[in-house]
């Protein structure tokens, strides 16, 4: 029976965005364009995720360009990846403010041993998506962030979604990063009765740029609700 890694290695490995996309957006696929990504990704999850335990699932929205759109770890960018997991990335060298209150949480919590015992994170659409703003210029996008970008990719979303739950991850309840995103999430979990209770969580992009004075806040209400206190 293959272990919760080696599940998601597999997911991983298969990504692959075939829809199509309105003029100005793109997809970065992290597993197809840098080698490096794959070795990593799969150091993070036979370091975390060995075993067949069933997990929580966080959602996300889409990975950023410089998170997982290159460590191909959710909420994770280098300079994460190496001093809270240990694993080193050669090729690149980022910086994702996500990531930053992703792992002073994941350490109020009990470092990432005991987290990512207990959860999963990823995203429905689990690929970076950015759009072209100016020349030679790309920003990180939202898949909600267009109309016509959200029904493309919508049954991409679905799809992945369905193959997450595949892994063993939980569906009695699950919690939602960000409020916009919980919105677009009901709708598709009405038509599709994918989970049950969906739990919303400020997203840590909000927390970490608006909201950092009250930070420790964020963090124990994070820890409350995903504790189920």
């Amino acid at each position: 029976m293959p272990t919760f890694a080696e599940k998601v290695i597999t997911f991983n490995k298969q990504l692959h965005y075939h829809g199509n996309l309105p003029s100005d957006f793109n997809v970065i696929n992290p597993y197809l364009d840098n080698p490096e990504t794959l070795v990593v990704m799969g150091q993070f999850y036979h370091k975390y995720y060995h075993d067949n335990l069933k997990r929580k699932f966080i959602i996300g929205i889409n990975p950023s360009r410089h998170g997982a759109g290159v460590t191909g770890v959710p909420f994770t960018d280098t300079k994460r990846l190496y001093s809270a997991c240990g694993i080193k990335m050669q090729s690149a060298h980022t910086h994702e403010i996500s990531s930053v209150f992703m792992y002073d949480m994941i350490e109020a919590y009990g470092g990432p041993d005991i987290f990512y015992q207990q959860f999963y994170i990823n995203s429905p659409f689990p690929l970076a998506i950015v759009q072209h703003k100016k020349p030679n210029n790309w920003i990180n996008a939202n898949y909600y962030d267009d109309k016509q970008l959200f029904e493309m990719v919508k049954p991409f979303m679905v799809e992945s979604l369905k193959q997450h739950i595949s892994l063993g991850v939980k569906t009695d309840e699950v919690f939602v990063l960000g409020k916009k995103n919980a919105t677009f999430l009901a709708k598709i979990n009405k038509e599709e009765k994918l989970f049950g209770e969906m739990i919303i969580l400020d997203h840590p992009r909000y927390i970490q740029q608006y909201k950092s004075k009250d930070k420790q806040l964020y963090i124990d209400n994070y820890i409350r609700l995903l504790s189920g206190l």
